[in-house]
């Protein structure tokens, strides 16, 4: 539990939520620069969403896009490691101490 409240601290919480407000910032700002591409799509620049039919810059924002989609994932799959990892360490919580009932 200590180690729970040294987490919670208002320093933590307000760096994490600084994070979370500069990773929304930023995924709005390149799903609204994306709508550029889509604004001005022509069909004669090749196939839709193909890098080929885009500019340098809409290539950028398409990879920041999905590179940001995936840290955003491997984040939630570190964090609810990271929190079950501390569930079972609790000694109450192991599943080798638990008690369950016996086939007949």
């Amino acid at each position: 539990m200590k180690q729970l409240l040294k987490l919670l601290t208002l320093k933590n919480i307000l760096i994490s939520v600084l994070l979370l407000f500069l990773d929304a910032v930023l995924y709005i700002f390149l799903g609204l620069y994306m709508m550029k591409y889509d604004d001005f799509y022509q069909e004669s620049e090749g196939e839709y969403w193909s890098l080929a039919s885009m500019t340098i810059d809409e290539k950028i924002a398409y990879i920041a896009l999905n590179g940001l989609g995936i840290l955003n994932l491997c984040v939630i799959g570190y964090l609810i490691y990271k929190i079950i990892a501390y569930f079972i360490k609790r000694k109450n919580t192991n599943l080798q101490y638990l008690d369950f009932p016996k086939d007949n």
